[in-house]
């Protein structure tokens, strides 16, 4: 694989959506695009029950934002565009009709993190630690902020936005709520991931769709909320301590 891609499969009533990008799963604006675009479709297409989120390669779930993305941003509006990307995701899963399992086979960085936490039942391996790094690079999880203070709680959010350098084990996450189960190999996540999702197609749809508002309630105003953070990345982007920290990354 070395084309990047976002992908609709249906199988037994399950949506699987996956993502990939040869540069460990980052997401790059178009990418980005596609990923908001296809969930809100999978959301209102009836031959899908349940959505599985999850990323193609074995490694790395997902890098976060693209570094070589953020190295070309040159003005604000150029970079609330580019976080903006990570908000529509967002809230096309937030506003999304229907469950969304994630499927977390290893590390995930940044707006990865955000992913994860706005699945509504999201499941890992044993490789999958988590690191928040935007205060490392001279801006912040504004972005994602919202959505893993929603899931993980502020102490655990602003635990790993602060100690920007360190990955945190799946355990710590999954005691945290992050995930819901911790497996040893991807073979055992794959199966379980399978088995919950089809069961949960035997559910009735409109209960499912009953909790998922309350799962999300309070989150009304992310549309603009989170529009403003991205403005607010858009901004920090450009500092010129970020550009420095940017540039040892090409």
């Amino acid at each position: 694989m070395s084309n990047p891609y976002v992908n609709l499969e249906i199988i037994n009533q399950v949506g699987y959506i996956e993502f990939f990008h040869p540069a460990h799963n980052s997401l790059p604006g178009d990418i980005l695009a596609k990923l908001a675009n296809t969930i809100t479709e999978a959301g209102k297409n009836d031959d899908i029950k349940v959505i599985v989120l999850k990323s193609g390669g074995d490694r790395t779930f997902c890098a976060g934002a693209s570094f070589n993305e953020l190295i070309n941003i040159n003005d604000e509006a150029t970079g609330k565009v580019f976080f903006s990307g990570f908000a529509n995701v967002i809230n096309a899963m937030r506003k999304c009709p229907k469950f969304i399992i994630g499927r977390v086979q290893g590390k995930t960085v940044g707006g990865g993190v955000g992913l994860a936490a706005s699945t509504d039942y999201c499941m890992a391996t044993k490789f999958a630690a988590i690191k928040l790094s935007e205060l490392n690079i001279g801006i912040g999880p504004f972005v994602v902020g919202p959505a893993i203070e929603r899931k993980m709680g502020l102490s655990a959010m602003s635990q790993i936005a602060i100690d920007a350098n360190t990955f945190y084990e799946p355990e710590w996450a999954k005691q945290k709520g992050l995930f819901t189960q911790v497996y040893e190999t991807t073979e055992e996540l794959d199966a379980a991931v399978k088995t919950t999702a089809e069961h949960l197609c035997t559910y009735n749809t409109e209960a499912m769709l009953e909790m998922k508002k309350v799962f999300w309630q309070g989150t009304d105003d992310w549309d603009v909320l989170l529009a403003e953070r991205a403005a607010t990345s858009g901004k920090l982007v450009l500092s010129e301590f970020t550009k420095e920290k940017l540039k040892g990354f090409k």
